[in-house]
């Protein structure tokens, strides 16, 4: 993007793509979470147990997680606008149509429709925000993004929940899919508002057709590879809190399960907040690594004080919280730093690969803290994460340096 182009972009402008696309993110995560509320009714509905849901959940992210990289290069090569409606019409079909077929068969080749329909998002959304948003508002456009998904996964169980009540889960389901089918109507009908393109014709327009330039190679090279193990650490650090975060406090304190979440729920509240925050910190920043070191500091600092101080569960919550608030804080300097490492026209396969590291944290986390709860003391699960976020630290400024200190290749785009 040119400097004439960022100064002639208006902010109204740069507002509808952040709209368009922090909405079909919201869209994505209100559907990853809005079977599992459900699962007690559809254990009657398909005759299975909880094993097979819960595969049917594995498959759904097994196919997001082994197409997700392949999509990020067909973005480059032609798109994401068009990759990415399709996607959100595939995942809506996959989900809706759960409602129709009330068949575990049925439900798994439904599963990996929704799977690969999913994989398009964080290629084509990290295509687009950084071809059609202004530079100077980037920070907070990817800061949008995510909030949109922590949305999401809040609203998600309420919504179907009630709407379950109200009309059964059938039709509830149905719902949910159809109002998918608009938001990718809605991006159907915005022009050229969604133009992740800008960024390929300007690369091939300097002699070089960045979608192909590389390929694989520029994958493996150092900074990706560094990038992709900074979202493993950050999805197995962060996925402390969220995988077994409430099983560790009920056992730490021997309480009910429901007074066990309310630090999770303050600690998920909390970290929607501090997206946005995080947002107006990137804008104002060029040393994206010092924010996001800082932030995983205080995470050691707050998880560490748990099992150290044992204090009553209000102030657990108090930590919990705070936690929360800089975890949400590092998304967006983590999207601009992996921004930074990212060459023109090739945002779709490098956001498409590097996320495959939530995917892989998420199934080295569970089984991580889930041994060491076995191991009989809850407080080694806040200890681990503390020492994971500071062993972060490591991998922050390795990915920092590999990009030449981060901020440059950002600034001129």
């Amino acid at each position: 993007m040119t400097t004439i182009e960022a100064a002639a972009r208006p902010a109204w402008r740069d507002l509808k793509v952040m709209s368009l696309i922090g909405t079909g993110h919201f869209i994505s995560h209100f559907y990853i979470l809005l079977l599992p509320p459900l699962f007690p009714l559809l254990k009657g509905e398909f005759g299975v147990g909880y094993v097979e849901l819960g595969f049917a959940l594995a498959v759904l992210n097994g196919t997001t997680g082994l197409t997700q990289a392949p999509v990020g290069f067909l973005v480059d090569r032609f798109g994401a606008r068009g990759i990415l409606i399709a996607g959100l019409t595939l995942f809506s079909l996959g989900i809706g149509l759960v409602g129709l077929w009330p068949s575990y068969p049925v439900l798994l080749l439904l599963m990996v429709l929704a799977g690969l329909g999913n994989s398009v998002f964080h290629p084509a959304d990290y295509a687009i925000l950084s071809a059609a948003v202004d530079s100077r508002r980037m920070g907070r456009a990817f800061s949008i993004h995510t909030f949109g998904g922590f949305a999401g996964f809040a609203l998600a169980p309420p919504v179907i929940v009630g709407l379950t009540a109200l009309v059964g889960w059938q039709i509830a389901v149905l719902l949910a899919g159809a109002a998918g089918l608009v938001v990718a109507a809605l991006m159907l009908l915005s022009g050229d508002a969604l133009r992740a393109d800008v960024e390929a014709r300007h690369a091939r327009a300097a002699g070089g057709d960045a979608q192909d330039a590389g390929g694989w190679r520029l994958l493996l090279s150092l900074p990706i590879l560094m990038a992709l193990l900074f979202f493993v650490m950050l999805a197995v650090s962060q996925g402390g809190y969220m995988t077994f975060g409430v099983a560790a406090i009920e056992a730490l304190y021997a309480i009910g399960l429901a007074a066990a979440t309310v630090p999770l729920t303050a600690y998920l509240t909390v970290s929607a907040i501090g997206v946005l925050i995080g947002g107006w910190v990137a804008d104002r920043t060029r040393r994206h690594e010092q924010v996001v070191g800082g932030c995983f500091v205080m995470i050691a600092l707050f998880a560490a004080a748990v099992p150290l101080l044992t204090p009553p569960l209000a102030l657990v919550t108090v930590l919990f919280a705070c936690a929360g608030l800089f975890s949400g804080m590092v998304a967006p300097s983590r999207d601009m730093m992996v921004r930074a490492v990212t060459p023109p026209g090739a945002s779709g396969k490098v956001f498409g690969f590097v996320t495959t590291g939530f995917n892989i944290g998420g199934i080295l986390g569970p089984l991580l803290f889930g041994l060491l709860l076995d191991l009989g003391d809850p407080a080694h699960l806040f200890y681990a994460i503390a020492a994971l976020s500071l062993l972060t630290l490591v991998v922050i400024y390795a990915t920092a340096r590999s990009a030449g200190g981060g901020a440059p290749a950002v600034a001129g785009r």
